[in-house]
């Protein structure tokens, strides 16, 4: 972690700010191993279980605890009427515990509805975005990877949340513009091209919109943007032009009967041809333990595009009001030749992941 950074945080927070300061953290402590896997021998990928595609959390043969261990702290100054400023902080063993700003933004309450905010934030294109990197939010090791697989996910902006109620429902949204110029994007970089590569969106332009009772959720996105890129200095051309637009769409779903639950989101991802993912969850809890089983896909319409599948099935074991430990198995079928991500897979594994 950089000393200079965490220097920077404690001498702001001992400075005599008019502002009430808040602290909350996450840390997820995960260790696990491929069991078998073949692997893309041209282009000299050993047998690999890629967890987690933006930050390249991979698990090989050899047992690791780094790929998806981290470390994060979120600070919240309160500046009364309304005002508050809030950055994150995310130390990621994928990144040799890097610790780095994933979140910096403003926020205004315009009244008891609606609430501005300016900065840099996740951008909300699924259900589990605002809170991925919090393991002990979700039931699984983390939010399944065919379904999370796009390289960009953050963005600088701004965006207006709306919250209110009609009767029994409860309705939230969020719309948001913006931008994200990404000059080393790490998946592109250092899994799919092996060279620099510096991914730019732009005129990023989208809305969200949530409604919920007792039992059934139902969220709904769309996104638009601009994509640039290029690699090793050099810009790429699709077909012979220097920029494409994407338009996402994405669907969630989910149905919560007390013990008995189901989560499922759809997303399609359209560039000229559409990359459609796709994941169902069902899972039943017993006291403090939840076991589930879990479907999650990737499929590129393109010929011999890029398509895989993961088939999981794991365990939830709330031991403490605010920690659970997980564990959990893999099994990944690559379908494609050129574009194969990782091959085959099966992996195991297993951690603990805390809030405080």
């Amino acid at each position: 972690m950089k000393t200079q950074l965490a220097v920077a945080v404690i001498a702001s927070l001992s400075l005599p700010l008019q502002a009430e300061i808040n602290i909350s953290g996450f840390a997820s402590v995960n260790g696990g191993k491929v069991l078998s896997g073949t692997g893309v021998p041209h282009y000299g990928i050993e047998p690999t279980f890629l967890a987690d595609y933006p930050i390249v959390s991979a698990y090989t043969e050899d047992f690791s605890m780094k790929p998806e261990s981290l470390f994060g702290l979120q600070f919240t100054g309160d500046l009364s009427e309304g005002l508050s400023a809030t950055a994150q902080i995310v130390a990621r063993g994928a990144n040799d515990y890097d610790a780095k700003f994933e979140w910096a933004y403003i926020s205004y309450e315009l009244n008891d509805s609606w609430t501005i905010q300016a900065g840099k934030k996740r951008l909300p294109l699924f259900y589990y975005s605002d809170f991925f990197d919090v393991g002990y939010a979700y039931v699984w090791m983390r939010a399944p990877a065919d379904n999370y697989t796009w390289q960009i996910f953050n963005y600088n902006g701004i965006n207006a949340l709306y919250n209110g109620s009609i009767g029994d429902w409860s309705i939230s949204g969020n719309i948001y513009g913006g931008r994200e110029d990404d000059t080393n994007n790490k998946l592109l970089s250092e899994f799919f091209f092996s060279e620099t590569t510096r991914e730019i969106w732009k005129d990023i332009l989208g809305g969200v919109i949530q409604v919920s009772n007792d039992w059934l959720e139902i969220r709904a996105t769309h996104m638009q943007y601009t994509n640039e890129r290029f690699r090793g200095g050099e810009q790429v051309l699709w077909d012979g032009k220097s920029e494409r637009d994407g338009k996402f769409y994405g669907l969630a779903v989910n149905a919560d009967f007390g013990d008995l639950f189901i989560l499922t989101e759809l997303n399609r991802l359209d560039l000229g041809g559409n990359l459609d993912t796709a994941m169902i969850t069902l899972g039943y809890r017993f006291d403090s333990f939840t076991p589930f089983i879990s479907y999650a896909e990737f499929e590129e319409d393109a010929l011999d595009g890029e398509n895989h599948n993961t088939k999981s099935i794991g365990i939830r074991w709330d031991f403490h009001s605010s920690a659970a430990f997980k564990l959990q198995y893999d099994d990944v079928e690559d379908n494609a030749f050129d574009l194969a991500v990782a091959g085959d897979s099966e992996s195991i594994t297993f951690g603990i992941d805390v809030v405080f």
